[in-house]
């Protein structure tokens, strides 16, 4: 144990710059013996373990995809309007977008951050300190599982290290039991000479002779058995690291795909930036108020804007206060509209991982075991049931 101890170690070290392009990629398990209760059992509860990480997550997923569906569907209600209602919407969109230009250009000053990112985080004000939390916790769960799985990985170099000692070991006792008893039969053959030719007396180098074989032979035996057991511990070990590492690969994935999907939201590559950015948005906020409440006119075409997109049924009207270029500018709208699309293509994305790699291919794969080992098909339903009664509740 203490060796293995300083193995670990020292991989560690070697593999905490690990590369990270394979952990997207789920490794199968090294020989499994699925006679074996226990390893039988903790491969089921893995799968199931999948399964369940995979549906809490496709149940996150549908909300945002919800979400974003809905802003496609208010574009569509918006670009369908008759042309005289449109046109309606139009002017006194195009109102508002003047006036917000007036008291942009009244403020006249240098700003504190652009307008296309004022506008954005303006949008998602009432989301900033929940997307600052979201972003600073998935950096932090992603800088914890590199280590994990650098750990990891240290950890499978190190058992595959000592197998390959032990297995070394298993061959050289079998070389030494070869020499054993080939250096016996030289003797007998040697004893047997003195005994016929010179007759002489042999009875002390036969007893001789076999003692020594029999120490020499029974410690190859034990050295060989303590062998065979310390190879079956490293496989177990191996086999024990790969289901944890498939499991964080797992995690890796769907948090990577997560940081990508809240940077691309928030226009942001790092919390640190959406800090800078959204303490700035607040100085810049606090000066314009002061301008806001002499611009009556604007807050009344504003509000004209909102009856306007409420009577046409759309859904979140108060975000078109802030996009009133896309109802006038049809590139703009088409802009907006892609940019939906890729974020509910990424969701997409996540939620078919979910749904086909992660939780298909571990249903498949307790499917499989049952067809393959009927005998125990009884046991791992009962597994299943337990586990469903246990996620359920």
């Amino acid at each position: 144990m203490g060796f293995i101890k300083r193995l670990l170690d020292r991989f560690r070290r070697d593999y905490d710059e690990g590369d990270e392009e394979e952990w997207g990629e789920l490794e199968p398990s090294r020989e499994i013996d699925f006679d074996n209760k226990e390893q039988r059992s903790d491969y089921v509860k893995n799968c199931l373990e999948k399964i369940a990480d995979a549906t809490k997550e496709l149940e996150n997923l549908n909300f945002e995809y919800n979400m974003v569906t809905s802003y496609l569907k208010d574009m569509e209600e918006i670009e369908a309007l008759p042309p005289e209602e449109s046109e309606q919407l139009k002017d006194c969109a195009k109102r508002v977008s003047l006036l917000q230009e007036r008291k942009t250009d009244f403020m006249g000053r240098p700003h504190r951050i652009t307008d296309e990112k004022y506008r954005t985080v303006e949008r998602m004000e009432d989301q900033m300190e929940e997307a600052f939390t979201k972003i600073t916790d998935a950096e932090n769960y992603q800088e914890l599982i590199r280590k994990d799985l650098s750990r990891l990985e240290g950890e499978k170099h190190a058992y595959l290290y000592r197998k390959n000692e032990v297995m070394r070991l298993i061959s050289d006792t079998k070389g030494m039991t070869i020499i054993c008893v080939t250096a016996l039969g030289l003797c007998a053959l040697l004893l047997l000479f003195l005994q016929f030719f010179l007759e002489m007396d042999t009875k002390l180098g036969y007893l001789a002779t076999a003692g020594v074989a029999a120490v020499a032979i029974t410690l190859i035996y034990v050295k060989h058995m303590d062998a065979r057991k310390e190879l079956r511990r490293v496989e177990t070990g191996i086999n024990k690291i790969i289901l944890l590492q498939n499991k964080v690969k797992i995690r890796y994935v769907n948090n990577t795909n997560l940081l990508e999907y809240l940077h691309m939201k928030y226009g942001v590559n790092s919390a640190k930036e959406l800090t800078e950015m959204w303490e700035s948005y607040k100085i810049e906020k606090e000066e314009r108020e002061k301008f806001r409440r002499a611009e009556l006119d604007l807050d009344y075409s504003e509000q004209e804007l909102l009856q306007i997109l409420k009577c046409y049924q759309v859904q979140d009207p108060a975000i078109w206060l802030h996009q009133t270029e896309a109802i006038l500018d049809s590139k703009e709208m088409v802009e907006i509209r892609h940019n939906l699309i890729i974020r509910r293509q990424s969701l997409r994305r996540r939620m078919d991982y979910n749904r086909e790699v992660v939780a298909g291919t571990s249903q498949r794969d307790i499917k499989a075991l049952v067809e393959k080992y009927p005998k125990y098909a009884k046991e791992i339903m009962k597994t299943v049931e337990e586990y469903e009664q246990k996620f359920n509740s």
